[in-house]
């Protein structure tokens, strides 16, 4: 996506250079894929593929499309965009070469095979005939190849580990065998049924994920993300921690017009890392922030992570329950970042930043303001009762009606067809991720290594549901550094999510539990995509800048073990425990609040002033008896082998008397912190 390089009028600019600008888009590229650059005939041809593609699912939005021929035309038209606009190789950019044509053709051919058999190609699911075999190795070797252009070759390749899997069977040692599928199963299973490719990965790919990515592009051009920036900064400018401040509001802001950690990490750096640099921040703790900000893009409603549609069908809940989960988390993680930012301001001595806008705030939220109903237009359609595909649908409609209040924010044609472009384009890599999932998903499916799997999580726990949270969470974060967060989330929710519902974790805390783990994967490194762009952009360390973006996301870190291990827990996704009421989920609210800042302040090494080594310690302990009090009690009972009763009350007399302490010893005032 396009980067908006301005930087706020200052008296003195610190602007970040284009080749920090070129470093930091190359980690977009990373994260979506290097696309090619097509002019000419190439680029209409693409462009014209791309726009018929998204106004076809806006058609399929509002009409009825039966199931089967809308999942495989979505993936006719995904195939063949990929291998136009990805190239086989970097040396071969922004041409296309007749290796890029041939295979686009082919794939779109197997599709159309499959929808040409109708009801008689489905019925032969369980017994393919040899073209059925043939043209299904030929689709699946296509679609392993359009998935290494646009993601990477990690997610084919595991693809490939899991098909062996399926067919090594009755050669595995215990507990991992099972009777073995041969060539003509496999084929039959994953291409022909929905069960398999096109199975529930790639419907929400093809009735929602595409949807809320056009509905990202229209927001996008019709200036909403610069909107929303230059809000940001006119709102919170002119205090020392204005521009961390900045970073938090924008980045929540801007979930919906840009719909990636990495590429809103690079949008708000470029914007805000000059005021960063001026107030006094150190180079890798503002990269840090930026990368926590860009992190909390995609947890953020009204539009969170393509992996989020996935969980309302998993378990068969509207979208609008998804957000309804997701408020609590999304307030505490805000909740927990301002907190450090103004940490910061205390920490770094951070200084006055004089920024001048070019309008006042009442001036642009009035010439401007509109672009706040577009954001949450979404959120409004589903409250009156429509589906999300009906209410992305019309909030895109809605979207481009109020685009014409402006005269400069207009989707006049030539806007209108590059929305609709990149609609379709950015959907591309969560759509090739889907379909190659599926292929994890139906052999799970078609093998039961989904309850096996757990068997042997919950064996290797001895029965514990919090060593049981803890592999979980370790599955999801060692997966997540290999493949992108949808994929994880996928492949995590098939085969791990059963062990915590096994032993009494309600289904939607176990599925947002390995949703928010496969979302940290964007600061984990060696794939820390959002901080090694930020570092970039910051001229910081990479893995300095990684361990910084650690301690700003400590909260989402922590968060997801609530939902599963305390029993009040489900009240941070508003769901009033058995025989609770709301007062339950306020309660937990509180107490996790209240954790978190004591947590922050042990990441920060700063409450009232700098902390001594006791006080640090001592922070840490009241944050984990409030937030993780589970683990404590399990090394009490550890140690004192007796079962004991525990309260939050200690966390709050240890936090508090830490308070105390410092506000009575503030003086003499330690000196800033610079590293």
């Amino acid at each position: 996506m396009d980067v908006d390089k301005t930087t706020p009028p200052n008296d003195e600019v610190i602007a970040v250079s284009d080749e920090a600008l070129h470093k930091a888009e190359a980690y977009i590229e990373a994260e979506e894929g290097a696309a090619n650059r097509l002019m000419g005939w190439a680029g209409r041809i693409s462009t014209t593929i791309a726009v018929v593609m998204s106004l076809f699912h806006l058609y399929a939005a509002y009409a009825i499309v039966p199931t089967q021929e809308l999942r495989y035309t979505h993936v006719a038209f995904t195939l063949i965009l990929s291998f136009l606009l990805f190239p086989l190789a970097t040396r071969f950019r922004n041409r296309v070469r007749w290796w890029d044509v041939v295979p686009g053709i082919v794939a779109v051919a197997t599709v159309i095979y499959a929808l040409w058999g109708g009801e008689d190609f489905t019925d032969r699911a369980t017994t393919p005939d040899r073209w059925d075999v043939i043209v299904g190795i030929v689709f699946i070797v296509m679609l392993l190849e359009a998935t290494r252009r646009t993601t990477g070759a990690i997610m084919p390749v595991v693809s490939l580990l899991f098909i062996a899997y399926a067919m090594l069977g009755p050669y595995l040692p215990a507990p991992w065998t099972h009777r073995g599928y041969d060539l003509d199963r496999l084929v039959g299973h994953l291409f022909i049924t929905l069960e398999g490719i096109f199975g529930v990965a790639v419907d929400v790919s093809a009735t929602l994920i595409i949807l809320f990515t056009i509905y990202g592009a229209f927001l996008q051009h019709s200036g909403a993300g610069k909107f929303f920036i230059d809000f940001s900064l006119a709102l919170m400018g002119g205090k020392p921690n204005s521009a961390g401040r900045t970073v938090v509001l924008s980045s929540f802001l801007l979930g919906g017009p840009s719909g990636s950690g990495v590429a809103t990490t690079v949008m708000i750096g470029t914007v805000a890392y000059p005021m960063m640099a001026k107030a006094g921040f150190e180079r890798n703790a503002a990269g840090g922030l930026l990368a926590a900000g860009g992190l909390g893009a995609i947890l953020s409603p009204p539009v969170l992570g393509a992996a989020a549609f996935l969980i309302a069908e998993f378990l068969k809940i509207s979208y609008l329950d998804v957000i309804w989960m997701a408020t609590i988390p999304t307030c505490l993680y805000y909740m927990s970042l301002l907190f450090m930012v103004e940490l910061d301001a205390k920490k770094f001595h951070a200084k006055n930043v004089t920024f001048t806008p070019e309008m006042s705030l009442g001036q642009m939220t009035m010439r401007y303001g509109f672009h706040f109903i577009s954001l949450l237009a979404v959120v409004f359609f589903m409250i009156i009762g429509y589906s999300p595909s009906l209410s992305v649908f019309y909030a895109i409609i809605v979207t481009f009606a109020l685009s014409f209040l402006r005269r400069e924010t207009a989707l006049v044609p030539s806007k209108l067809v590059k929305a609709l472009a990149d609609g379709s384009i950015g959907a591309l890599n969560a759509a090739t991720t889907c379909a190659c999932a599926g292929i994890v998903v139906g052999i799970v499916t078609l093998t039961g290594l989904g309850l096996k799997f757990s068997s042997i999580v919950i064996a290797y726990a001895g029965g514990s549901l919090l060593l049981t949270a803890i592999y979980t969470a370790l599955i999801v974060w060692v997966i997540g550094l290999a493949v992108p967060v949808t994929a994880s989330y996928i492949i995590c929710a098939v085969i791990a999510a059963p062990a915590l519902v096994k032993l009494g974790v309600p289904d939607y805390a176990a599925h947002m539990f390995i949703f928010y783990y496969a979302v940290l994967s964007e600061v984990s490194p060696p794939t820390a995509l959002s901080p090694f762009a930020a570092a970039a952009i910051t001229g910081g360390d990479p893995y300095k800048t990684t361990l910084q973006s650690w301690k700003y996301t400590l909260p989402a870190f922590l968060v997801p073990f609530v939902f599963v291990l305390d029993p009040q827990g489900g009240g941070l996704l508003m769901s009033i425990p058995k025989g609770g009421s709301w007062v339950d989920i306020l309660e937990i609210t509180i107490k996790t609040s209240l954790g978190l800042l004591a947590l922050a302040a042990f990441a920060q090494n700063w409450a009232l002033r700098q902390n001594t080594a006791v006080e640090r310690g001592l922070l840490l302990l009241s944050g984990l008896l409030l937030v993780f009090p589970s683990l404590i009690e399990a090394m009490v009972e550890w140690i004192t082998g007796r079962d004991i009763s525990y309260t939050y009350l200690p966390g709050l007399i240890i936090g508090f008397g830490v308070l105390l302490w410092q506000a009575k010893t503030r003086s003499p005032e330690r000196p800033a912190v610079t590293t």
